[in-house]
């Protein structure tokens, strides 16, 4: 029982991701909007910070894997 609860708090960092993702997302767009000349650049800050926030839920997600199927 405890070990399905473990798994669920870490599949949560999805969440955190998926917010954080959002955001970001949202601030590029913003910015590209005021200044399109800067569009590229903004583009490779956004994709670079995406993965790494996309990186923290893969681990969260085979953390919860290994807490389920490892005990």
């Amino acid at each position: 029982m405890l070990v399905a609860i473990g798994a669920a708090v870490a599949v949560f960092t999805g969440v955190g991701a998926g917010i954080g993702i959002g955001i970001a997302t949202g601030k590029a767009a913003e910015s590209i909007a005021r200044q399109p000349e800067a569009a590229g650049q903004i583009n490779k800050a956004l994709l670079l910070g995406c993965a790494l926030a996309e990186a923290t839920a893969i681990y969260g997600f085979v953390v919860s894997l290994a807490l389920m199927f490892m005990q």
